[in-house]
C-alpha cells in the first residue's frame, strides 16, 4: 500500500531533509510540501493523504489550529524541536512524535505505527480536550471555503449556537465554525465572555446597556444596537460580572 503523505514544516531546510527522507521509502508518496499552516489546510483539503508530518510551532497557524480546520483528519505525526507539546500531542490521538534531529531509525518506527494504523483504520486524530489547553484562547481559526481566517477573540463580539456549529460576530461580518457553543465558552476567558442565553455568549466589553424586554426578561444591548435575548440566569451571570 501506498501512503500519500503531506509534509508542513516552516524551516526549508527541515522539510526538505524529511521530504528526502520520505522519497527513499517507495511505499511512500510525498504529494505536497507546506510551508505554513495556511498552505496545510488546502493541501490537505485537496490531496487527501494518508498520513500528515506537521510541527507544531509556525507563525499564523501553529499545529493545533490546524488539525481544528481539518474533516476528516489524515493520520498525524508531529515533528517539533519542542517536547513541551507532547502530551496535547497524543491528547490528540497522533501517531507519533518526532523530536528534531531525530535518527533514520526513529522516523521508521513512526512511519511502522502510521502504517499499522492506518491498516486498522484508526486514522483519526481526537480533538482536544478543552482543559488541557494552556489558558484561554487569543485566536480563533475559520475555514471558509479553501481560506483560513484568524479571528482575534477580543475582536468577537458574540457567539451564537447553531447545531454542531457556531456563529461568531466579528467587526461586522459573521463567520461559522464547526464547534459546539459549550465547547467554545469552555476555551475562552470567563472575565471576558459571560453565557447570557442558552443559545448565545456575549463578549461585555461590547454591551451597552441591559434592557427589560417586552413580556418579561431582559435583552443585552450592544454598541452598535444589536439586541441579544437574556435569560434570567444569564441576567444574573452578567450582573456578578459586572460588578
Amino acid at each position: 500500500m501506498t501512503l500519500r503523505v503531506v509534509v508542513v514544516d516552516d524551516e526549508e531546510l527541515a522539510r526538505r531533509l524529511l521530504v528526502e527522507q520520505l522519497e527513499d521509502d517507495p511505499e511512500l508518496q510525498v504529494v505536497a510540501e507546506c510551508a505554513n499552516g495556511f498552505e496545510a489546510v488546502k493541501a490537505v483539503a485537496e490531496a487527501k493523504p494518508d498520513l500528515l508530518f506537521l510541527d507544531i510551532q509556525m507563525p499564523k497557524l501553529d499545529g493545533f489550529e490546524v488539525l481544528q480546520l481539518l474533516q476528516p483528519l489524515p493520520a498525524v505525526i508531529f515533528v517539533t524541536a519542542y517536547d513541551q507539546y507532547a502530551i496535547r500531542a497524543f491528547e490528540v490521538n497522533a501517531v507519533d512524535y518526532l523530536l528534531k534531529p531525530f535518527p533514520p531509525e526513529r522516523l521508521r518506527s513512526a512511519l511502522d505505527k502510521a502504517r499499522e494504523r492506518i491498516r486498522t483504520g484508526a486514522r483519526e486524530a481526537a480533538p482536544l480536550p478543552a482543559q488541557a489547553r494552556p489558558g484561554p484562547l487569543s485566536r480563533l481559526a475559520v475555514k471558509e471555503g479553501s481560506a483560513v481566517v484568524v479571528l482575534p477573540v477580543e475582536r468577537l463580539e458574540w457567539i451564537k449556537a447553531q447545531d454542531d456549529y457556531v456563529l461568531l460576530r466579528s467587526r461586522g461580518r459573521e463567520h461559522l465554525k464547526q464547534q459546539t457553543l459549550a465547547a467554545l465558552e469552555a476555551q475562552l476567558d470567563p472575565a471576558r465572555f459571560v453565557r447570557i442565553h442558552r443559545s448565545y455568549l456575549l463578549n461585555v466589553e461590547h454591551l451597552a446597556r441591559l434592557d427589560a424586554a417586552l413580556g418579561g426578561g431582559h435583552e443585552a444591548v450592544l454598541a452598535d444596537g444589536t439586541r441579544l435575548p437574556v435569560s434570567r440566569s444569564g441576567a444574573a451571570r452578567l450582573r456578578e460580572l459586572l460588578r
